[in-house]
């Protein structure tokens, strides 16, 4: 189509007839309702001007000196620029077999002269609405090929990623088991050696002595818990959750129970607790978030018995789980801080422990898609919050 149509105009149009007067009738029609008309009176013009410049339409005479329009249109069909362009036969002839043979050339369709005027507008429209339509679809398929191998290309990056990202993973378990190992290795010693000192030794110990041999395994056994916690941290980042399964939080919460025995005997903790859902998630990850929170409960504890109170409610879309106690409570101002790795609100005589435990509760919850946070009040106690999605 000519580059210089505007928005206004319905259609370039080529018109092949060399009869003048067929030739005036039509362009004064056609562009009188909106069409840009182009007029030639011979097949070598016809042929020229539709290579120069495709129409949208052309409307070709089939009876004409030198070239008749059936070679005319076979030739337009011959050449990849013009074979796709819809060619509207004009002709007095009224044979079946010329109409036939009209479209069995390539011709979209036959206009029997003399012209009916608004049938000729009629069919012209039609064509150049199939016209549209395919160019529509044309450019629709390009874009849908581009957006194809657009998510192709992303595709292929993200399973490049993927692949990269399990590798990385692999890599970093290797490197926290060995790191672990070298690490704890030493402190398992030096613990050994001191507990066998102490033993053996214990007659010929002043009390001093006593006390940095004691100092020395308190030290030791920080260290290894702080390692331990730490490479379960980061243990926690690549978690798959298309492997998360149904998990009943009743057995969750014994398995944790049964970690903290000595904990809960010790200080004589009374934990009761809601009838517990079963969700889609990670056991381990949901025995270490129990185990924490609750472990945290019985540490920071006040002189009276601690209890602990867990409820859970369910909406469609997330479990609601609540950690209720009477301990020490938190401050207003750590409410936001006591999530970060190392945050400790009090010193080590006062409460040992690594300062990652609620760290590592708020990476799991994290990892499952949902939300923890805190409510609390100094001497009252606090309730630790987590959501966890409902996955099907």
């Amino acid at each position: 189509m000519n580059n210089n149509s505007t928005d206004a105009i319905k259609g370039d149009i080529l018109v092949v007839d060399h009869h003048l007067e067929n030739v005036n009738l039509l362009f004064t029609m056609l562009s009188q309702h909106g069409y840009e008309v182009r007029q030639v009176n011979n097949g070598r013009q016809a042929l020229q001007a539709a290579q120069y410049d495709p129409p949208d339409l052309i409307l070709l005479d089939i009876l004409m000196p030198e070239m008749d329009g059936y070679e005319i249109c076979r030739q337009l069909k011959a050449f990849p620029e013009t074979q796709k362009i819809p060619v509207i036969f004009l002709s007095a002839l009224d044979d079946v077999w010329d109409k036939v043979k009209a479209f069995e050339i390539g011709g979209v369709d036959y206009i029997t002269k003399p012209f009916d005027l608004p049938e000729v507008l009629a069919r012209v429209e039609h064509q150049l609405t199939i016209v549209r339509q395919q160019r529509q679809l044309t450019e629709q398929n390009i874009r849908l090929q581009q957006e194809v191998q657009e998510r192709q290309i992303t595709q292929q990056q993200l399973q490049q990623l993927n692949q990269e990202l399990l590798r990385s993973n692999t890599d970093l378990e290797q490197f926290n088991s060995i790191v672990s190992h070298d690490l704890r290795q030493p402190l398992t010693s030096i613990n050994a050696n001191a507990q066998l000192l102490a033993i053996k030794s214990h007659r010929f110990l002043d009390e001093d002595s006593k006390q940095c041999v004691n100092r020395i395994l308190e030290g030791t056994n920080l260290m290894d818990q702080l390692l331990r916690d730490l490479f379960a941290y980061a243990r926690l980042g690549g978690t798959d959750t298309t492997k998360f399964k149904a998990t009943d939080c009743n057995l969750v919460l014994n398995q944790a129970l049964d970690n903290l025995y000595q904990a809960i005997e010790k200080s004589q903790a009374i934990v009761n607790h809601d009838p517990l859902p079963t969700i889609i998630a990670d056991r381990v990850q949901l025995v270490i978030l129990f185990q924490n929170l609750i472990s945290n409960a019985i540490k920071y504890r006040r002189e009276e018995t601690p209890q602990v109170n867990i409820s859970v409610r369910q909406t469609d879309t997330e479990s609601f789980f609540e950690i209720q106690d009477n301990g020490i409570g938190i401050e207003p101002e750590n409410l936001e801080t006591i999530f970060k790795l190392f945050q400790r609100l009090h010193s080590l005589q006062d409460y040992p422990g690594s300062g990652i435990g609620l760290a590592i509760c708020k990476k799991i919850v994290e990892c499952h898609g949902g939300r923890i946070w805190v409510d609390s009040l100094p001497n009252v106690g606090s309730k630790f919050y987590f959501t966890i999605p409902q996955l099907k």
